[in-house]
């Protein structure tokens, strides 16, 4: 393997721990019990787009992010994508129609 490869999958593997680790660790409970599991099941077979809009995702505010996933509030269309949907999908699959540990 040349090396510019090797550093490629490196930093490919770097982001993809990093992209985990704040989708296990946002400070906000319930979105940890979505987006990390979530993580753990689909980044590592994300495109570089999917991991572009995942990131994106994960830098907006906890209780902005939370709400356009169990849908108490609209997603700006610039969020209203594919990963947005999957996430919530998941969330559906994962919790059903209660939500997650509280139930709503």
């Amino acid at each position: 393997m040349t090396p510019s490869l090797m550093t490629t999958n490196d930093d490919d593997d770097t982001r993809l721990k990093k992209l985990k680790f704040r989708a296990w660790r946002r400070g906000f409970r319930e979105a940890d019990l979505i987006l990390g599991p979530f993580a753990d099941r689909y980044v590592s077979g994300f495109s570089a787009l999917e991991l572009d809009a995942f990131e994106e995702l994960l830098e907006q505010p906890d209780q902005d992010l939370y709400a356009w996933i169990v849908g108490t509030a609209e997603a700006p269309a610039t969020f209203d994508g594919d990963i947005l949907n999957r996430i919530r999908a998941f969330r559906f699959e994962a919790h059903g129609d209660g939500g997650g540990p509280r139930g709503g």
